[in-house]
């Protein structure tokens, strides 16, 4: 364990009550960043969580090893304690975007939850899992489907590279997701690729999540865009706002988010930069 671990913005019995004063809520969306890739949100009642890891797995895993996982931020709350989740997501199979140990406490508190992967990777998640090779719904990019009120659409992730399966299908999905009159994009982990910004232009996105953790060929992992190249995603794609993502996690793989805030700065692109457990609401009125 990293020595002084970082303190949520708010954890466990704080954040569950903030999750409740919202509850009713019927006009704004709220989003809150769980630490790497995972956010919860939440629209009239119903909850949404995007690529949760909410365990030491990995570093337990990698404790003796030469490439020590070393935790930087104290977890916001365990998973079983989260209220109930009608849908959560995979963006692909490594374990802080498809963590076992969360996926299957939540699945314990949600007995109505809903999971979409990739479509390449449903046999290898139901296996994690333990489920049935039909539980985890599937899509691949260009699909798109409706879970309650959440409409998802499966768009390309380039995690370094745009991998596939023998049958020509996505290993790394982002998802657009519109509910009410908002968009949300969360890209995964991904770096910039050929019609990345021409894919994501034909929807209005209100809010993108981005990694912002960068690529360097020592941490032996593969990489995700730096800062100032979400940044420059964002203004590109027209997003309203931009909250980055994926750092602050793991001592090996990580950066700061001052490249991702000047950048955003001195293109005039609205951010919003949150400590783990903090919340973002939604303007009242969808720009």
């Amino acid at each position: 364990m990293h020595a002084e671990l970082i303190k949520p913005y708010q954890k466990d019995a704080a954040l569950l009550a903030d999750i409740a004063s919202v509850e009713k809520d019927r006009g704004l969306f709220h989003v809150w960043w769980l630490g790497q890739s995972g956010f919860l949100i939440s629209w009239q009642g119903q909850r949404l969580l995007f690529d949760p890891y909410l365990s030491d797995s990995l570093t337990r895993k990698y404790a003796d090893t030469d490439k020590p996982h070393v935790r930087m931020t104290e977890q916001v709350i365990a998973p079983e304690q989260l209220p109930s989740i009608e849908l959560v997501t995979s963006s692909h199979n490594h374990t802080d975007h498809l963590d076992k140990e969360t996926l299957r406490s939540i699945m314990g508190c949600s007995p109505a939850l809903e999971m979409i992967v990739p479509e390449a990777n449903r046999a290898f998640v139901a296996d994690r899992l333990e489920v049935a090779h039909d539980w985890p719904q599937g899509l691949c990019a260009g699909e798109s489907r409706c879970f309650s009120s959440f409409e998802l659409h499966a768009v390309p992730a380039a995690h370094e590279g745009l991998d596939c399966d023998a049958h020509g299908r996505n290993k790394y999905l982002g998802y657009v997701v519109r509910f009410g009159s908002w968009t949300v994009y969360h890209s995964g982990d991904t770096v910039i690729f050929d019609g990345m910004e021409r894919l994501l232009q034909q929807w209005s996105i209100d809010l993108a999540l981005l990694p912002i953790n960068g690529r360097l060929p020592e941490r032996r992992v593969a990489g995700n865009m730096w800062g100032s190249e979400a940044a420059e995603l964002g203004k590109a794609i027209g997003a309203a706002c931009v909250i980055p993502c994926h750092y602050d996690m793991f001592a090996f793989n990580t950066e700061t988010p001052r490249d991702f805030l000047e950048t955003c700065e001195s293109l005039g692109q609205t951010c919003k930069v949150l400590r783990a457990g903090e919340r973002w609401s939604s303007p009242a009125v969808s720009v």
